[in-house]
């Protein structure tokens, strides 16, 4: 089964009574009511025209792109602690 890659988007809105038609553009994560945003996400391939459409909306103020996806996870040269790394061996 392949994974579709997905794309986080913070939609900056002005009203609550609107998070109805932003969940209509991706799977709704979360919602800040102080600071008037929503996180969604949508696929990778689709992002540019979401952008677009969001946009459009009277009361959207912005939307910002998460970087999560082209952020590298793999971390080369860490120093591992040899205290912890023994402790882990001994179980405890």
């Amino acid at each position: 089964m392949m994974r579709t890659k997905r794309q986080g988007l913070i939609v900056w809105f002005q009203h609550m009574k609107n998070i109805k038609q932003i969940k209509r553009h991706g799977h709704l994560i979360s919602v800040s009511r102080k600071l008037r945003y929503a996180l969604i996400y949508v696929d990778q391939d689709q992002v540019e025209d979401k952008v677009l459409k969001l946009e459009r909306l009277p009361f959207v103020s912005k939307v910002d792109l998460s970087y999560k996806p082209f952020v590298k996870q793999e971390f080369d040269g860490a120093k591992i602690d040899e205290a912890k790394e023994y402790d882990y061996k001994m179980g405890i």
